[in-house]
């Protein structure tokens, strides 16, 4: 329990981080497993479509601060390696 004013608005204040992180970071996730099921499906259309929408999610979560820059760009080209792959 915060002892002081201050603590405690810290406290609501990382709480309501930590939700707002999960909720990005579970989206980014769901994002990747759907573009690898995509990409491994072979269909390149549906995996393009797929790898656009896990690029947008993932710069928007860097642009945020949820994820590091350099695993937004990581993620990013790794999906679209494997992309270059199916084509």
């Amino acid at each position: 329990m915060a002892n002081t004013a201050s603590a405690a608005k810290r406290a609501r204040q990382t709480a309501r981080r930590t939700l707002q992180n999960k909720r990005v970071n579970t989206g980014v996730k769901t994002q990747l497993k759907l573009t690898r099921q995509a990409i491994k499906s072979g269909g390149k259309d549906a995996a393009r479509s797929a790898v656009q929408k896990l690029s947008g999610t993932v710069d928007k979560a860097a642009k945020t601060g949820r994820i590091h820059r350099n695993k937004a760009n990581r993620l990013k080209s790794r999906a679209a390696k494997a992309l270059a792959a199916v084509a």
